[in-house]
């Protein structure tokens, strides 16, 4: 039986035993220690498979063209994802017949970082540190420097990036080793998650939550399908399917780091994604890249104006969709940023903040759709990068249609 397969049966028995027997909340701590097991292989991997990257790549003007490929290419469907978030809320309407006129609690936002800050803050004043910290900014900003330097020197340069080269294929082993805990761990995981929150918690939010979910599926369906078959005339079943490992770990761990080095294992061993173009591409995209939160924003900004019976128009859709797309970049590698990124939206268009503890009680349940959805963006992003660079090496099995 394959992995996803093993996965997969892990999830559903765990998310009934979960409901059946509460007491199975005590699983926690095995679905814990996947993750960390998971964030263990983090720092070392994507500092060393970027630094072969980057000597890889080589040339800078090539780097750059990768890079500005891969931005537009966040950018843009990251506006899209907000905007399918908004139509699907405005079809569904999941806040209609639950006006509120105010919450008891007052919801305090974290400040929303200075976009300056942000950018100073990418360069690191010392890469030990980063590395300790987890920054991936910095490690990423360190890594492509390093590389790039170490590839200028030559032959003196050699060693060390064999070193590199040694100690990504270490990491990306041990991810091999760890990933047969991942059964258990989903299994752990959704129990835990049903065990607390039950089935009950669906209820008050439930349309919200079916909007979401509705709208990650339709932005899976349409744009990740439309992208990886427009651009690498791929198979987007082949895709997904190549990809589910990947979606299973960010579903149950709702942390698009923890799924990092699963999700770059995927793109380069079953969609031909090369490793210099997946190293870059999907550590950035983890950090930057929010398409499944972006949907969350819109979906989620409505539900709240619905509530407390505020009527949006046509401008603020659009501020919705302008500082949601700017702010997944500006939350970059900040805990939260869902929520920092929400707190932005509706100070922006002028909804209450206190809106947003109508949700806290099943952010879980939306971060599971959301991080898995931003990880599955950062792998399409991958493919296209890779196709429209004419490095996309298909394996043995992938379809091609068209």
């Amino acid at each position: 039986m394959k992995l996803w397969q093993k996965v997969l049966i892990g999830f559903g028995i765990g998310t009934v035993l979960g409901l059946i027997f509460p007491q199975l909340a005590a699983l926690k701590p095995v679905g814990d220690l996947f993750i960390r097991l998971i964030k263990m292989l983090i720092a070392p991997m994507v500092f060393a498979s970027l630094v072969v990257g980057a000597s890889s790549i080589g040339d800078l003007r090539k780097l750059g063209r990768v890079g500005g490929k891969t931005l537009v290419y966040f950018l843009v469907t990251t506006a899209i994802a907000i905007i399918i978030g908004i139509i699907i809320a405005l079809v569904i309407q999941p806040g209609a017949d639950y006006v509120l006129l105010e919450v008891e609690e007052e919801y305090e936002p974290t400040p929303m970082p200075n976009v300056t800050d942000v950018i100073v803050d990418m360069v690191p004043t010392n890469i030990l540190s980063s590395l300790v910290s987890d920054n991936m900014l910095q490690i990423i900003v360190a890594a492509l420097l390093i590389g790039i330097a170490a590839a200028m020197i030559g032959d003196k340069g050699k060693p060390f990036l064999t070193f590199c080269d040694s100690l990504a294929e270490v990491m990306y082993n041990i991810t091999g080793l760890v990933m047969n805990l991942a059964p258990y761990a989903a299994g752990a995981l959704m129990a835990w998650v049903t065990a607390t929150s039950g089935a009950d918690v669906l209820l008050p939010l439930a349309k919200a939550l079916v909007a979401v979910y509705i709208a990650n599926i339709i932005h899976a369906a349409i744009i990740y399908s439309g992208a990886v078959y427009i651009f690498a005339r791929m198979n987007p079943l082949d895709f997904f399917r190549g990809m589910f490992e990947a979606w299973a770990v960010a579903f149950t761990t709702c942390s698009s780091a923890a799924t990092l080095p699963v999700a770059m294992r995927n793109a380069q061993e079953n969609l031909g994604v090369p490793s210099e173009i997946s190293s870059f591409v999907q550590p950035l995209g983890a950090t930057i890249n929010m398409d499944g939160t972006a949907i969350y924003q819109g979906v989620c900004a409505y539900f709240i104006a619905q509530v407390y019976g505020i009527q949006l128009g046509l401008p603020q859709y659009l501020m919705i969709i302008f500082t949601a797309t700017l702010a997944s970049i500006g939350t970059a590698g900040v805990p939260g940023a869902g929520m920092i990124m929400l707190s932005l939206v509706l100070q922006t268009v002028g909804l209450p903040l206190d809106g947003i503890l109508l949700l806290a009680g099943v952010d879980r349940i939306f971060d599971m759709i959301r991080t898995s959805m931003n990880v599955i963006g950062d792998a399409a992003g991958a493919i296209v990068v890779a196709s429209t660079e004419g490095e996309l090496n298909l394996p043995t099995g992938i379809d091609i249609s068209g």
